[in-house]
């Protein structure tokens, strides 16, 4: 008998003592309180507490958190937009008594805060300032909170506007007057590659025609020292200057005849353009015939010179009456 109650007691003193033992995760804090006050707060490991006595009230997490707020507003411009400001918040470790019994709800304070600082810088700036300057509006924001959330046992670690987003008639108005400052500035760039390639084509005509001329220019130096020497040579046979030119047209006339003849998949036909232009080459041809055969067999004659100079009869043909 007396052997059943000492292991009923042993039960009971082993039951309250493992009571009294308990562990706290890591990045936790576990509140003690003593008959209803506080006694202590305990850190991450094997913890021992009185049974009955004391008692664990709550634990707070010391991790890192995050609050997403959306913020609607209008700016100097008077735009509507809407801001998402993120805060990341945690529980300094040395102050968990202010955490846990002086604010019943952080995420309702911050969230109050953000409101009135938003509220209070957008306003201030137009529509593109808000985008600029958001780094700003945050810098504003964790300022507020830090002073605000410190004495709350709240730490701020960042506070970021992370989204911007205007009425949709006026997001819209910008893509256009954006769209639009692209067309033109593609417009100027195209107008300016045109401008460059015109510049660059009459240049191009420029310098061919200066060379062009300048070919011409020496093809007929080169034809007026051939024809000298060849007036020359003439000379030097008894032909005077106005018979050697005369002889030298007929001569170029031909070779380029004779040029044109070679090529035979050619279509060109040399023609004057006179109404008379068909008689008169005939006949012009039939007379430079006669008159290059005359002058041959006179350059061939030792008194070539002296038949030159006289004048030459041309019979006139018969009429003859039909």
């Amino acid at each position: 008998m007396v052997s059943a109650y000492f292991f009923i007691l042993l039960f009971f003193a082993l039951f309250i003592f493992m009571s009294g033992v308990f562990t706290v995760k890591q990045t936790t804090a576990a509140v003690i309180e003593r008959f209803g006050k506080f006694y202590g707060v305990r850190r991450p490991g094997l913890q021992f507490k009185i049974p009955i006595l004391d008692r664990i009230v709550g634990r707070v997490s010391l991790k890192i958190q995050q609050l997403d707020v959306i913020v609607e507003t209008k700016t100097r411009d008077n735009v509507f937009v809407k801001l998402k400001v993120s805060v990341q918040f945690q529980i300094l470790p040395d102050a968990v008594y202010d955490a846990f019994y002086k604010l019943e709800n952080p995420y309702e304070q911050i969230t109050a805060y953000v409101f009135d600082t938003v509220r209070a810088e957008v306003p201030k700036l137009k529509l593109d300032d808000v985008f600029e300057r958001k780094d700003d509006i945050a810098v504003a924001i964790r300022r507020e909170l830090e002073d605000a959330m410190n004495t709350y046992g709240y730490g701020i670690v960042k506070a970021l506007v992370t989204d911007i987003d205007p009425d949709h008639a006026v997001k819209h108005a910008m893509n256009r007057i954006n769209a639009a400052e692209r067309e033109k500035l593609a417009a100027e760039y195209e107008g300016e590659a045109e401008r460059i390639r015109i510049v660059a084509k009459a240049k191009a005509e420029a310098e061919s025609k200066r060379l062009q001329g300048q070919g011409i220019a020496d093809q007929r130096r080169e034809i007026a020292r051939g024809l000298e020497e060849s007036v020359e040579v003439l000379n030097r046979v008894g032909i005077n200057s106005q018979e050697a030119s005369a002889l030298i047209v007929v001569t170029q006339h031909y070779d380029t005849l004779q040029s044109m003849s070679q090529h035979t998949n050619s279509n060109l036909i040399l023609m004057p353009n006179a109404p008379s232009a068909g008689p008169d080459m005939l006949s012009q041809m039939v007379t430079s015939f006669a008159a290059s055969q005359k002058v041959g067999e006179l350059l061939k004659s030792p008194d070539a010179k002296l038949q030159l100079d006289q004048p030459q009869k041309v019979k006139a043909p018969v009429k003859r009456e039909g």
